[in-house]
């Protein structure tokens, strides 16, 4: 098995997670983390069955390159100079069946698997990881397997770590997008949007962009309504509610602008006049995002006390185990997490 070509060298321990056992979280975490490139920036610890990883690179043409221990072993604690490690499951918990559908037993697995690398980010010195890098789950499958509390990675990583304030930001080649809310159905955006829920998303946004090498960033904040409500014509949100939370960030020294109209600011982004732009809800961000960047945008969550990431897409169970699926978010959210871990002066190996 490759060990590391300088294992004196201090880098970030990452913990990946496959995500469902079904989807393409497998196939893209083998796929992108064949890159050898990406290991001089980490020392990666992907918890995942090991069976359901051989059928992923044999479906594009893989040879292995990782160290296996079961997951739990002592063994880890000798395992220092491996660049890639399997923390296997199938040794600890038994197999898991990898069905190319929502189901309660890929739900349960893929559950576990994030609170197993929460522990490991909450762990003692010894153990501890400066970052999480999450495969794609299904939303349903958790909802099968008893866990619709938390409808996503991002509510329950906050949940765990206790974190007062969490946002959701898209960092892509293009364009860097920021959530004021998140998994909410549309109709019930208005009763949640506050004033201090679009400060918050202005302010976590402008500490993600430092934490990925933008040190002033320059942010743009979207209306809500269309038109950024047009003078409180269609709606006053933007007066009552977004206007406000800006002056507050000004005030606290962001550079912050808007609200805006969202079916322009973004142009603007894009052409380089802001570094951020805070969107209302989870389709008026993510759909620029998407159309630009597919398979090139990093997800990550602002707030938490620990580096995550995760590649922009889900687990697209219709080519799951077909060795096509584009690992370059997979690729690129595993280099920003890495990367991101030492700017920030994470724990170090």
């Amino acid at each position: 098995m490759p060990t590391s070509s300088n294992p004196s060298e201090n880098r970030p321990s990452v913990a990946v997670t496959i995500g469902d056992p079904g989807g393409i979280g497998p196939e893209v975490v083998v796929a992108a983390l064949a890159d050898r490139e990406l290991w001089r920036r980490g020392r990666f610890l992907v918890l995942g069955s090991e069976s359901v990883l051989h059928r992923a690179a044999e479906s594009r043409g893989i040879e292995p390159y990782w160290w296996s221990v079961p997951f739990g072993s002592p063994a880890l604690r000798a395992t220092g100079v491996h660049d890639v490690v399997l923390l296997d499951t199938d040794r600890s918990w038994g197999a898991v069946e990898a069905l190319p559908t929502p189901n309660r037993g890929a739900g349960a697995y893929s559950h576990r698997l994030v609170e197993e690398v929460i522990g490991m980010a909450q762990a003692g010195d010894g153990e501890r990881v400066s970052a999480i890098v999450t495969g794609p789950i299904s939303k349903a499958a958790w909802v099968m397997a008893g866990k619709a509390r938390f409808p996503g990675h991002t509510e329950l990583l906050a949940d765990r770590f206790r974190a007062r304030r969490v946002a959701m930001m898209f960092v892509g080649p293009r364009l860097r997008v920021v959530l004021a809310t998140i998994h909410l159905p549309l109709m019930d955006i208005r009763n949640v949007l506050t004033i201090g829920k679009v400060f918050d998303a202005i302010d976590l946004g402008a500490e993600g962009c430092r934490m990925v090498g933008v040190s002033r960033p320059r942010v743009a904040v979207c209306g809500l309504n269309p038109h950024a409500g047009e003078g409180g014509l269609m709606g006053d949100e933007e007066e009552r509610l977004i206007a406000p939370a800006i002056e507050h960030a000004r005030n606290a020294g962001i550079d912050a602008s808007g609200p805006f109209p969202a079916d322009t600011i973004f142009n603007a982004a894009v052409a380089g006049r802001y570094d951020l732009v805070v969107a209302m809800y989870h389709d008026q961000g993510l759909i620029p995002v998407k159309l630009l960047s597919r398979d090139e945008s990093v997800n990550m969550t602002i707030g938490l006390p620990i580096i995550r990431t995760s590649p922009d897409h889900g687990t697209a169970f219709d080519i799951a185990g077909r060795g096509m699926a584009d690992p370059g978010s997979m690729r690129a959210a595993l280099t920003m997490a890495a990367e991101a871990a030492g700017r920030v002066g994470g724990k170090q190996d």
